[in-house]
């Protein structure tokens, strides 16, 4: 299944970064209810579901990393773009030779799909929802929706 999924979303012809992002984050919150029974509604409420989400990734023997990683954190990418009315765009990770997503707010910029990998990657240590209490820490109230 997540295969025709990462079918479907490469074959996908996105106008641009931020229209990518946002349809692999619905497509994220998609594959959360009808493969894990989890609601995915772009909430802050919805990051234990994600971590959830991400232990049982994680524990799949045939894990595509990349995928997975761009999958969930684009999903946590819009979460905190949303919140924040930040954007989307590609830039150096610190320390990497290579650009990657990134959400821009207000001159912060936070690295999901990086956050998202380390997390797949390196267990409860990097859980989900203290990197969210930290971002949220640091970057205040969220942006008023007119």
């Amino acid at each position: 299944m997540p295969n025709d999924l990462r079918k479907r979303l490469e074959s996908t012809n996105f106008p641009d970064l931020g229209a990518m992002m946002e349809g692999y984050a619905r497509a994220a919150a998609e594959l959360a209810r009808r493969e894990y029974h989890q609601s995915l509604d772009f909430s802050s409420d919805t990051i234990d579901a994600l971590d959830e989400i991400l232990v049982l990734v994680g524990e799949s023997p045939e894990i595509d990393l990349d995928f997975e990683a761009r999958l969930w954190g684009s999903y946590l990418g819009e979460v905190l773009r949303r919140r924040y009315a930040g954007t989307w765009e590609m830039t150096l990770y610190p320390g990497g030779v290579a650009a990657v997503p990134a959400v821009d707010v207000r001159g912060s910029r936070l690295f999901p799909l990086m956050k998202v990998y380390r997390r797949l990657t390196m267990g409860r240590e990097e859980d989900l929802r203290s990197f969210y209490t930290m971002v949220t820490e640091r970057l205040g109230k969220p942006a008023q929706v007119n």
